[in-house]
C-alpha cells in the first residue's frame, strides 16, 4: 500500500522540478487616426430666432365709468400725442357738471350773506351792542362758509375734469396693437379700451438658454431681420428676466438697437446673433477626442515616436460633433476617436492625419 502511494505522488514531485513555458502577450502598436491641431481666434457665433417689440406698451382707458358710444381708431393705426381715440355718452357727467356749478352758486350765496353778517357783528360787538359770544358765532359762519365755498369749486373743478375725461386721447405716439372694447360697451373707470405700442423705442425679444446667461454681458450683440436680410444692425443687452420660463425653461432677454431703421416695424422676426471673444485661441477637434477620467476633460497628444501624452483641456464649447478646447499648441497631433481604449502605456502608430474644417 505505501509503495502505490509513492508511485502516485512522484509525477507531482517531478513535475514541480521542471519550469513550464508561459507565453508571452507583447504590447502590440495601434494604429490610430489622429488630427493636426490648428489654433484660431476663440470666437463663436450663435444665433437666436427674436421679434421686433416695443419698449413701451400700455393699455388705455378712460378714467371714468359710462358708456361707450364711439371708437375712432383701429387695430394698427398711428397715432399722435392727443389724438381722440374713443368717447364716452356725456349725459350723466353733464348733469353732474350742471349740478356742480349751482352748488357752487349757492355755496357763494351762503358765503356772501355769512361774511356780512360777520362783519355788521363785529362792528356792534365793538360798540358795546352785542355780545362776544354772539360775534363769534358770526365769524366761525363766515369762516365755514368761505370752506364750503372752495369745497364747492373743486367740486367743480373735478366734474369738469370727468367731462373732459369722457373723451380717451392718446399719452404719445405710437401704434394701436390691441382693441378690447366697441361702441356700446358700459366701461368701468380704468378698463382697457385699447393698447398702444411706443414706436421711440424698439427691442428685439428672444429667448436665450441658460447656458448663454454666463458671458451675456461681454458679447457682442448683432441683430438682423428677415425682411432685409442684408442688413445688420448693433444691439446692446437692456434687461434679462431673473427666472426662467415655467414652461420653455429659457430666459426671455430684450436687445435695444443702436440704430433704429425707419423700415422697422412692430413684430418683425430678426435673427439675433452673440459673438463671444475669449482671450485665448482655441482648437476644433473631433467631440470624440475630448475623453474625461474623473480628473478633468482630456485629450490624447501623440508625438513623433508614437508616444501618447494626456494632456488636460479646458472645453470653450460643445457641438454636434465637435469640441472647441484651449490648452493645445498648434501643430500638435491629437488622437480622433478611440480615446477611451487608450492608455499612456500604448504603443501606437500614425495611421492617418485628418484634416478637420468647421
Amino acid at each position: 500500500m505505501l509503495r502505490r502511494s509513492i508511485l502516485f505522488a512522484l509525477p507531482v514531485m517531478l513535475g514541480g522540478c521542471f519550469e513550464r513555458p508561459v507565453a508571452s502577450v507583447e504590447n502590440p502598436i495601434k494604429p490610430v487616426q489622429v488630427v493636426r491641431v490648428v489654433l484660431a481666434s476663440g470666437s463663436e457665433t450663435r444665433a437666436y430666432a427674436g421679434v421686433v417689440r416695443p419698449r413701451r406698451e400700455a393699455d388705455i382707458g378712460f378714467k371714468v365709468g359710462g358708456r361707450l358710444i364711439e371708437r375712432l381708431v383701429d387695430s394698427g393705426a398711428t397715432v399722435q400725442a392727443g389724438t381722440v381715440l374713443a368717447r364716452l355718452d356725456p349725459t350723466d357727467l353733464a348733469l353732474s357738471l350742471r349740478s356742480a356749478e349751482a352748488d357752487l352758486a349757492g355755496a357763494e350765496a351762503v358765503a356772501t350773506q355769512a361774511v356780512a353778517d360777520a362783519a355788521r357783528s363785529k362792528t356792534l360787538a365793538g360798540q358795546g351792542w352785542q355780545s362776544a359770544a354772539v360775534d363769534d358765532v358770526k365769524q366761525a359762519n363766515a369762516r365755514s362758509a368761505t370752506q364750503r365755498v372752495e369745497t364747492a369749486r373743486a367740486a367743480l373743478a373735478l366734474a369738469r375734469n370727468r367731462v373732459d375725461d369722457a373723451v380717451l386721447r392718446a399719452p404719445e405716439a405710437g401704434v394701436v396693437t390691441a382693441i378690447a372694447a366697441d361702441p356700446g360697451t358700459m366701461m368701468a373707470a380704468g378698463t382697457p379700451v385699447l393698447r398702444i405700442a411706443s414706436l421711440d423705442a424698439l427691442e428685439i425679444e428672444v429667448q436665450l438658454p441658460e447656458t448663454a446667461l454666463a458671458a451675456l454681458d461681454h458679447d457682442q450683440a448683432e441683430a438682423s431681420f428677415w425682411a432685409r436680410s442684408d442688413t445688420r444692425i448693433g444691439a446692446k443687452l437692456r434687461e434679462v428676466s431673473a427666472a426662467a420660463d415655467p414652461k420653455l425653461r429659457s430666459y426671455t432677454a430684450r436687445f435695444a438697437l443702436v440704430d433704429r431703421p425707419a423700415w422697422l416695424a412692430l413684430g418683425m422676426t430678426a435673427t439675433l446673433r452673440l459673438a463671444r471673444a475669449d482671450a485665448a485661441s482655441l482648437a476644433l477637434l473631433p467631440r470624440g477626442a475630448v475623453t474625461d477620467r474623473g480628473h478633468g476633460a482630456m485629450v490624447w497628444v501623440v508625438d513623433s515616436a508614437g508616444k501618447l501624452e494626456a494632456r488636460p483641456v479646458t472645453v470653450a464649447s460643445l457641438r454636434q460633433d465637435r469640441a472647441l478646447v484651449s490648452g493645445l499648441k498648434s501643430g500638435e497631433l491629437v488622437v480622433g476617436m478611440g480615446v477611451q481604449k487608450l492608455d499612456p502605456a500604448t504603443r501606437v502608430r500614425i495611421a492617418d492625419i485628418r484634416p478637420l474644417a468647421e
